[in-house]
């Protein structure tokens, strides 16, 4: 993996930009692709990177979603302790005891979820998981007084789970939260990036999309800005090579870029599909074929914006998402950019009127 690369992958998955509150990583994105493409968005709160190869070509659109899955302060309790509620999607067996950030008017504070001891918890209370509603966040205040009027806690704040991006014992192996979708982020950035000096047959749009997680609502206003022609979605996908994952899905970490033929929200354009896996084919490029039966992604919504799009889904394999931490393969990511770029490249006016 290239070393800027890893430095975008590094800066944005570290910063914080739970739903609704995008603004920073939408900032960062901006400076990192100046003097690359030009820079607009939507009145949602959308980046939209524009790269132009071919003046009027067709309108290619790569959105990655901004957002990642976090929380939000719901009210304090008059012993100081924060009751929240979930942005996103969240399986609570995976929030109690980790770290996060509160993000208020006065600062950020880290705190610790907790709930009731399970000292104190009946046989049945202790059989499945504590649920949201019965947890808090624990920021180290003597009562809800101090909690509020000294540190600014207050009903709508941010709060983000805490984990630093991470080589693991196999530095192919990289460990960090966010990487739903701060990786379709710095994998659109690192197209532009690459088509720098190129030419291409096409305009490309980079679209750092806002609220993805609760409605793909920035693929929708972002759509209408852009009015693509076909639209890559940049997003991670499901990594089925842990214990318990079931023997009827192969796909895993470091086995190359996820090529969805099935989720929630879209059926992919077969054509477009079908270019993708023969350019793989043609240029030695491992992949795997995803069926993701729950969730969707930003391009269910591009796909049906005016009279449709042609569109795929592009997934990283990704353990543990929507939880504090996840993990990656970096040859995944190396293969997806590298496996773009040889598209985006065949994407000229007659290619896309065939799609």
């Amino acid at each position: 993996m290239k070393q800027r690369s890893m430095k975008w992958l590094k800066m944005l998955t570290e910063a914080k930009g739970v739903s609704g509150h995008e603004d920073g990583i939408g900032k960062m994105i901006s400076k990192e692709m100046k003097g690359l493409a030009t820079i607009s968005g939507d009145k949602l709160g959308s980046v939209i990177c524009k790269k132009t190869g071919l003046k009027n070509g067709p309108k290619i659109m790569l959105p990655g979603h901004m957002d990642e899955v976090g929380f939000m302060v719901k009210s304090v309790t008059k012993e100081g302790f924060i009751k929240f509620i979930p942005v996103g999607g969240w399986w609570p067996g995976v929030i109690m005891a980790q770290r996060m950030t509160v993000q208020t008017s006065r600062g950020e504070y880290i705190g610790v979820v907790g709930s009731k001891a399970p000292h104190k918890m009946t046989e049945e209370e202790r059989k499945k998981p504590v649920e949201i509603k019965n947890m808090f966040i624990d920021i180290g205040v003597k009562d809800k007084d101090e909690a509020e009027k000294k540190f600014g806690v207050r009903p709508g704040d941010p709060i983000i789970p805490l984990c630093p991006f991470t080589e693991m014992a196999d530095k192919d192996y990289i460990l960090a939260k966010a990487y739903d979708d701060r990786v379709g982020c710095a994998l659109f950035m690192d197209v532009i990036a690459e088509l720098k000096n190129r030419k291409h047959p096409n305009v490309v749009y980079g679209v750092g999309t806002v609220q993805e997680e609760v409605g793909l609502r920035g693929a929708k206003t972002s759509a209408a800005a852009v009015d693509p022609d076909v639209c890559i979605c940049l997003d991670v996908g499901i990594a089925s090579d842990t214990p318990g994952s079931g023997e009827d899905d192969a796909n895993g970490l470091g086995k190359g870029p996820q090529i969805s033929v099935y989720d929630g929200s879209m059926i992919p354009n077969t054509r477009l599909r079908d270019l993708f896996i023969k350019t793989a084919e043609r240029r030695k490029i491992p992949y795997q074929l995803q069926v993701m039966e729950r969730g969707g992604t930003d391009a269910g919504r591009v796909h049906l914006h005016a009279a449709g799009v042609p569109s795929l889904y592009l997934g990283i394999a990704t353990r543990y998402i929507h939880s504090s931490v996840s993990v990656l393969h970096k040859a995944d990511y190396d293969n997806a950019l590298k496996l773009l770029l040889e598209v985006i490249m065949q994407l000229d006016a007659k290619t896309v009127a065939r799609l």
